[in-house]
């Protein structure tokens, strides 16, 4: 038998590390899908019948199974059978010239991943195996993060004894232990994905998937697919069914992180999910129900979205069931030497290495509007630019390290002359105003957090110099 083979090759730097057995009692059709998917980068093995592919099994491990149903000794129910009791991390695809909606049915009721009849186009199971091998790499991911990080996430591990983040951690812990919805607040940087780890690895789902997307990175006309998956034909190059997010997330978690940036449409979708809990896929017919726990993250102000029309009032009070709002880290600044110490070991393994006065208190005086994470980045930019991976004041960024140069310790000499103090002190104020937009982005709430004054006296001393800030913040 002879099958057209394309000389599409992929990337196999990512495929070589997976393990396929391809199980079929023809001769022709176990050559070809070897050829095709070696050809993509597959590590690929064969079996003649089910009771050679079980032998097989005893000895190797394979990350997924390719697998005819007819086939004498041991069909492929029984392949299934033994891959289910023994085999619990490998998938499984069923392979069929015999196409009848009860064998697809039992197929996937006895845990195969997909189904698939011949004849077939090459695009078809490259497609389905790509899709199959992902879902397993997703649940390994999972599973390493139980085992080797689930410590990580514990209340003593985030880092923080002030007042306020004492009042965070009483919050997760009550948070954790119920199944309500969440709603993390908080200025970018301050840990918001960290806070729903911590959540999700407290809770009775920590065995379960923890997946997060961010729903501003995500355009439009994809975020619905990407949760909601999409069935086979749904839309021009949706040649095979795929599982949303949703889906994936089933008897776990899913983190929406920048939850005001989703579309009002996908607001409508969302909030019926939250409702009924259930949904149905892109150009699906029947609703499927989940068991998932929603947390939700953003660094806006909700309230003002939803008095502007831009996020529904609804589905606000759906997500904001509790509200966990994160300080900024200039509000913790008793938090810095911990969380300097805790990257530090982080970065590289070091204990006991001192911090000199001069830099930590540069660092306390700083106002840090990226928060942990700009602090983070400044300490690993300080050990690559440090000599023998040392702390020193020079390798501090500019902004920083003149943090705590005080007015006062700078003496100025007046002129014989004199001069014009009302235009020199301007010109002062000005060039410091455009300082403080530089460092904050153009955002003027934060440039006015930045210099110790209100938004509205920002705004006035913008327009008395005539700095124009492009963009609303």
């Amino acid at each position: 038998m002879a099958f057209p083979l394309d000389k599409t090759t992929m990337d196999t730097g990512q495929k070589n590390r997976h393990r396929i057995l391809v199980v079929d009692d023809e001769e022709g059709m176990r050559g070809y899908l070897a050829i095709l998917l070696r050809r993509d980068g597959y590590q690929v093995e064969v079996a003649s019948d089910g009771q050679q592919a079980v032998t097989q099994l005893k000895d190797q491990a394979y990350d997924l199974i390719i697998s005819d149903i007819k086939m004498p000794r041991l069909d492929g129910f029984g392949v299934l059978d033994y891959v289910n009791e023994r085999c619990p991390g490998t998938a499984i695809i069923m392979i069929t010239a015999f196409s009848t909606t009860e064998q697809a049915v039992d197929a996937m009721k006895k845990g195969a991943y997909d189904y698939i009849t011949k004849p077939f186009k090459n695009e078809e199971i490259r497609l389905i195996v790509e899709n199959a091998l992902e879902r397993i790499d997703l649940r390994r991911e999972n599973q390493h993060l139980k085992k080797a990080l689930g410590t990580r996430f514990s209340f003593s591990n985030i880092i923080g004894k002030s007042k306020l983040m004492q009042e965070v951690y009483s919050l997760i812990e009550k948070v954790a232990a119920s199944k309500v919805n969440v709603l993390i607040t908080g200025e970018s940087g301050t840990g918001k994905e960290l806070v729903a780890k911590a959540i999700h690895y407290n809770s009775e789902r920590r065995d379960q998937p923890f997946i997060a997307i961010n729903c501003g990175a995500i355009p439009e006309n994809l975020l619905e697919s990407e949760l909601f998956g999409y069935e086979k034909g749904a839309f021009t190059g949706a040649v095979q069914q795929k599982q949303g997010l949703f889906e994936v997330a089933d008897g776990g978690t899913l983190f929406l992180d920048e939850i005001a940036e989703l579309p009002p449409l996908m607001q409508v979708k969302l909030l019926r999910v939250l409702q009924e809990h259930e949904f149905r896929r892109v150009g699906g017919t029947r609703n499927l129900k989940v068991d998932v726990r929603l947390v939700a993250a953003t660094n806006k102000n909700l309230d003002d979205a939803v008095s502007g029309g831009s996020f529904r009032e609804d589905l606000f009070y759906r997500l904001n069931v509790i509200q966990i709002g994160l300080p900024p880290l200039r509000e913790c600044r008793e938090d810095i030497p911990l969380l300097v110490e805790h990257f530090l070991e982080k970065l590289c393994k070091a204990e006991t290495m001192q911090v000199p006065d001069g830099v930590m208190r540069r660092l306390l005086d700083y106002n840090w509007p990226g928060n942990i994470r700009e602090l983070e980045n400044t300490i690993e930019r300080c050990l690559v630019l440090g000599r023998g991976g040392s702390i020193c004041e020079s390798c501090l960024p500019a902004h920083i390290a003149g943090s705590c140069e005080g007015f006062s310790e700078a003496r100025f000499l007046l002129p014989d002359g004199g001069f014009d103090l009302d235009a020199h002190l301007g010109a002062i104020e000005k060039e410091i105003l455009l300082q403080a937009l530089e460092r904050t982005g153009g955002i003027r709430k934060r440039a006015a957090e930045l210099l110790g004054i209100t938004f509205r006296s920002i705004r006035y001393r913008l327009a008395k110099f005539g700095i124009e800030v492009e963009g609303d913040d």
